[in-house]
Parts: structure tokens; sequence; C-alpha cells
């Protein structure tokens, strides 16, 4: 067998599946597996997934009664197809998956951790063992205290949408499991501020922001996970060989497994700890005005909720019009 860039990346990173693409994931055998809303969605749509989104439909149904409007069926049973198509990634995968709390919870606490702790139970009622999930939950202030609550009680997060240094302190700090900085849409933002069409791997902002992230977790010996996610190119890819985890879509998986070529470690421990960094530490005041101090960090999370918000409506409306046509 050549030796792809893929298989030089897993020698010294997790490969994570970026997809809710059942067969997809069948294709590149990753060691774990996150989705979100819009993955779900895409994947609810396609006709080969329509038994699971059926048979989810039918026992929300069963849960709520004939008196509960096709809508409200519908908003049961986006967290259980959740976990449904997370318990049908479980049986392909020999890690973790990620599920995501309704990203309209993000400024919630309360919300967000009942959410958690009902996608775990549902997982358990089915004999999944609760260190196979993680549950995936905005990298807000509010979100970052839910996840140091959920972490307390043995359940593993994933915060997400992370595009600030304070941030990921944040969650450090907090006890979280495993961060995902968004590579992809920190370069989206950088290249539409400043005109700026092309990047260079090591100049690449998202490439800067999680060698910044891994560096300080490893140099001040943070055990949460850094796991790069939301790529545009495999030169971010391969400029991040090293980091903890990667999680990359199907086609740059695919185009990693076509290329060959040395890969060099890009990331490693042991020189992080060598570096000269300087370590902060993170209340929700500073967390409030390094936010602000931060338009990049700023925009992008709100227009990351706001994307995912909207993807889970659409989810609710693709399941409410099926319902319907179920129960005609």
């Amino acid at each position: 067998m050549s030796n792809t860039l893929l298989k030089q990346l897993r020698d010294f990173t997790i490969v994570v599946a970026d997809t809710g693409d059942i067969k997809a994931i069948h294709n590149f055998t990753p060691q774990d597996a996150t989705t979100n809303p819009s993955l779900i969605t895409a994947a609810a749509g396609m006709p080969e997934y329509q038994g699971i989104v059926d048979d989810t439909l039918k026992q929300a149904r069963a849960e709520l009664g004939t008196e509960a409007t096709p809508k409200d069926v519908a908003t049961r049973a986006t967290d259980r197809l959740a976990v449904a198509f997370g318990l049908q990634i479980l049986e392909i995968i020999p890690g973790r998956v990620s599920t995501e709390v309704d990203a309209r919870l993000s400024y919630d606490t309360e919300g967000t951790l009942a959410t958690a702790r009902y996608l775990i139970s549902e997982y358990e009622s089915h004999g999944v063992s609760r260190d196979r999930i993680l549950i995936k939950i905005a990298s807000t202030w509010e979100g970052i205290r839910a996840a140091e609550i959920l972490e307390k009680e043995g359940i593993h997060c994933n915060l997400t949408l992370l595009f600030g240094f304070h941030q990921a302190v944040a969650c450090a700090e907090a006890g979280v499991t495993l961060i995902s900085p968004f590579v992809g849409r920190i370069l989206d933002w950088y290249k539409k501020k400043t005109g700026r069409e092309n990047y260079a791997p090591h100049e690449d902002p998202g490439v800067q922001s999680v060698t910044q992230i891994y560096n300080y977790y490893k140099k001040f010996g943070y055990p949460t996970e850094v796991m790069g996610a939301s790529f545009r190119n495999i030169g971010e890819i391969t400029e991040l060989a090293g980091c903890d985890l990667l999680t990359i879509s199907p086609s740059l998986l695919e185009e990693l497994d076509t290329k060959t070529g040395d890969l060099p470690r890009k990331l490693d421990p042991e020189l992080a700890k060598s570096s000269d960094i300087e370590k902060i530490s993170m209340d929700g005041s500073t967390f409030a005005k390094m936010h602000k101090e931060d338009p990049m960090a700023s925009e992008k999370l709100e227009e990351g909720i706001k994307g995912f918000s909207k993807a889970l409506e659409s989810l609710e409306d693709l399941l409410a019009e099926r319902l319907t046509i179920l129960e005609s």
C-alpha cells in the first residue's frame, strides 16, 4: 500500500470523520466521528436513511400522543434522531461520537445541562457507555460553565464553535475533555476582512490559532484534547499534523488518501513545553473583555450559533413534513 498523506497523518494524529453519512464513515474507518445539525439534516434527507428517520418519528409520536402537533413531534424527534445516527456510527467506529446540544441553548446553562443529560440517558438506555459519547456545546461562557458541571458528572464534552484563545483557555480551566477550534471559518473571516485570497498553510490564521492553543495546553499540562475542525483545504490539515485530533470531511479525507509524499510532524508536545508562553487566568469578566476585543471570535461565534440554529429549524421542518406523509 502506498504511503498516502492520510496514512502518515494517522501515525501521530487521531483522524475523525466530520459527517453524519454512515456510508462515508464505513469507507474511511476513522477512530471517532463528529456530527452537527447541518450534517444530521443532510443525512436525514438521504433516501438510504429514511428508515432511521421514520422510526424516530414514530417513537416521538408514541411518546407525545395523538394530540401533539407534527411540529411538536418533530421538535421532540430531533434529539432522538441525533442519538439514532450516533448509535449507527458507534457500530462502525472504535472510539467516540460527538452529539450536539441544541444551539438555541448556547446562552442557557440550565437548558444545556438538561439536554446533555437527556442525550446521555438515551445512549445509556441503548447500552452505550458515556465514555463513548462527547456532548457538543458551543463555547460561550454559559456553555463552558455547563460543560464544567457535566465533566464532574462523568459526561464528557466537546466544546465547539471555538475561535478565540480566551475560549480555549476557559475550556481548559473548566476541565473540558476536548475542544474543536474552527480552522476554516477563521480563515474565511480574515479573507473577507483583508481581501486577501490566498494564505500559505503556515500563514493561515486558523492554523496559527490552533498551533497557539496546542502549544499553550502542552506547555502547562492541560489534559484537554485539541481537535482542529472546519478545514478548507488539505494544506491546513498537513500543517497541523501532530495535533491531538483532526475532524475532516469525507471529501478532504479522500483527497488525503489519494496523495503521497512526506508528511512531517508539525505540532509536538515536547517542543511546546520548551516554548516561551505566558500563562493567563480566566474568569467571567476577563472572558467578556477578551471576547469583545476579538471581533473575529465574536462575529464567528454568533454566526455559528445562528447557522446551527437555522439548520436545526430546517431539520424540524423536514421531520414535520415527513410525519405528515407517514400519518396521511
